[in-house]
């Protein structure tokens, strides 16, 4: 990683030399993002020259008095002069940087709660020509974007397997485990090179081991940029951190007791105006969760942020142009199912996944919000015994190994179409080790029993090399409407070197999602205009048809069994090994280093009594 520059001491306006002297440093100047985030703004040329102000002045004095036939005295003269130098020194722009945080809870049919966190800080500059001076956007990612001249980054970590048929859908998909994809700029000429380095340098961020369409604006599809990586078992950067606004939830004990936690990191250009003739940078962290009351062992069905998270919201992030709460109430118009304590008037409608919903919303901007105990904790109580039926997703995918035996095994994929009269088209990504070799010539694609052709077909990887690369699948085929469509694949398992066996073979070994994505048909009209103001859980992916959305779906992680040999053999060699060689060793190391004496048989028991007696009387031994 690049340290930062020192700051510029001089700047030139106008021609001229100025030295300017600034407050703002690295060390001297706390942030609220690990202290190394600061703001400078440009300087403003030098006003003009003093004659030029007063005849400046003095013409603007005639014109008001040709207007207002009014006299001015002459001891205003001088204010006008005064008002209209300090008037001509503009002041410093503002801040070209934006922060908002929101909570979404939903309310799921199986009784759990899904809550949904997103920051989205966005700034207006350009890491490519340098930037040394940060103050909401995290310094480490903006020295990671222009050091490896990153486009796109997408980052995620994830523990247990969304249940989309029992959860529905989420907000933002992830695969259970660690994913990574990223897109860089034209101007990289090596970019094996880049990715190589970039993952380092994000596993040292996060502490981790760390065809997709890139999200952002300015998307050419070239392959040659594009490196994705997946690993399917496997706070600092927010400006308030965890002592303000909605990160003061975030307690670790709490979320990692949930059935699902994911957190990701997003960035990515976004524009800035209708016609995107200007774009800025968005960095999106999202934090989901779910949380399954039924097990806490509390017997109530019913939900609070104490319940949750421990403690409860007591004051917005300062540096928050927008911080909000929503709780999704679009099953409960009237309150027949649940009731929702600390009741806010301020309801809100938007699209989410083609669907129309309602939340009510709480501003932590707003201090009536907190009420007089000057803190949020909002309780849900379920007044109906069941939820009601939960409508099936339109789009759905499951993955599973079929066959029998270790010779006559498929990898089978199995996408849902539940749309009643609608056919769309789907692209299947699909990555597998080098350890399961793919038959491609088995490659089959089935829809109500009938072939179902891929319209486009690729393998992107060159011939799969042991220890080297994997098979990387990638096809587009059309989903009939309500319809279920399999794709099989046979493969062959390799026997791999003892060494490069993981501590627990016999568990098995771990294969990524697939990737299902697509452009589902929408219930209502979507809104293409990506700059008009929304939710953020609504806006994240962008919308060019306003019959569709995009939707991406993971499927479960395989866990596959391999060929494992008895790892107890060496063991059992090592112990026969060194019993043979310590007999054989000892015996004929005893037959040479043995010296043999001749002894005389002892004498009975009579004789040794006599000589007893003989040495008492002192007469010579028999």
């Amino acid at each position: 990683m690049q340290r930062a520059k020192p700051m510029p001491r001089k700047r030139r306006g106008n021609g001229e030399a100025t030295e300017v002297e600034t407050n703002l440093s690295l060390t001297d100047t706390p942030s609220d993002n690990e202290g190394d985030h600061v703001q400078t703004y440009d300087i403003p040329p030098p006003p003009p020259a003093k004659n030029q102000i007063q005849e400046a002045a003095e013409e603007e004095r005639l014109d008001s008095l040709e207007t207002n036939l009014v006299d001015v005295p002459s001891d205003k003269v001088d204010h006008v002069s005064d008002t209209k130098k300090t008037l001509d020194v503009p002041p410093p722009p503002p801040a070209k940087d934006q922060f908002q945080e929101e909570l979404v809870i939903r309310p799921l049919h199986s009784g759990d709660t899904y809550a949904s966190f997103q920051f989205r800080t966005l700034w207006d500059t350009d890491f490519l020509r340098g930037i040394y001076h940060y103050q909401l956007f995290p310094k480490s990612l903006g020295q990671v974007i222009s050091k490896f001249s990153v486009r796109e980054l997408h980052i995620s970590f994830t523990q247990a397997y969304w249940r989309t048929m029992q959860w529905g859908q989420p907000f933002l998909p992830s695969p259970p485990g660690a994913e990574l994809w990223v897109w860089f700029q034209d101007a990289v000429t090596d970019v094996d090179v880049a990715w190589k380095e970039l993952t380092n340098v994000l596993s040292g961020i996060f502490c981790a081991s760390a065809s997709f369409k890139p999200l952002g604006v300015g998307n050419v599809t070239d392959q040659r940029f594009l490196r994705y990586a997946v690993l399917p078992r496997e706070i600092k950067l927010l400006p308030c951190g965890s002592k303000a606004g909605l990160a003061v939830l975030m307690n670790s004990e709490k979320l990692f007791h949930s059935s699902f936690h994911s957190q990701a990191l997003h960035i990515r250009p976004v524009c800035q105006d209708w016609q995107c003739k200007s774009t800025a940078w968005e960095l999106r962290q999202t934090l989901n969760v779910v949380f399954d009351l039924h097990s806490s062992g509390q017997g109530k069905r019913e939900w609070s942020l104490f319940m949750m998270f421990s403690p409860t919201l007591t004051e917005a992030c300062p540096l928050a142009s927008s911080s909000k709460v929503y709780v999704d109430a679009t099953d409960n118009p009237q309150g027949e199912l649940f009731e929702l304590s600390t009741a806010t008037p301020l309801l809100s409608q938007a699209v989410v996944l083609g669907d129309r919903r309602t939340y009510s919303v709480y501003d932590l901007t707003n201090q009536a919000t907190f009420g007089q105990t000057r803190s949020l904790n909002m309780l849900l109580r379920w007044r109906a015994a069941e939820s009601g039926d939960m409508l099936r997703p339109l789009l759905h995918g499951e993955r599973y190994v079929a066959g029998y035996g270790l010779q006559t095994e498929e990898i089978r994929t199995v996408v849902y179409n539940h749309h009643p009269y609608r056919a769309f088209p789907v692209l299947l990504l699909d990555t597998v080790p080098w350890y399961l070799r793919l038959y491609i010539h088995t490659l089959t694609v089935t829809s109500k029993g009938r072939d179902n052709k891929p319209s486009e077909y690729c393998c992107c990887s060159p011939p799969t090399k042991d220890c080297l690369q994997p098979h990387l699948l990638e096809m587009l085929f059309p989903l009939p409407p309500n319809s279920v469509t399999e794709v099989t694949v046979q493969f062959e398992r390799a026997l791999l070197k003892w060494t490069e066996y993981t501590p627990d073979p016999n568990h098995g070994f771990y294969v990524g999602s697939s990737v299902i994505s697509a452009l589902v048909p929408s219930v209502v009209a979507m809104d293409t205009n990506s700059t008009q103001e929304r939710p953020l859980f609504s806006s994240f992916f962008p919308c060019k048809e306003e019959s569709s959305y995009f939707m991406r779906v993971y499927t479960e992680p395989l866990l596959v069994n391999l060929p494992t040999p008895d790892f107890s053999m060496p063991y059992n060699v090592i112990c026969l090994t060194c019993t043979v060689v310590a007999v054989g060793y000892s015996s004929l190391y005893n037959l040479l280093t043995r010296t043999f004496q001749v002894e005389e048989p002892s004498p009975g028991l009579a004789k040794r009594l006599a000589n007893i007696i003989r040495r008492l009387r002192g007469v010579p031994l028999l």
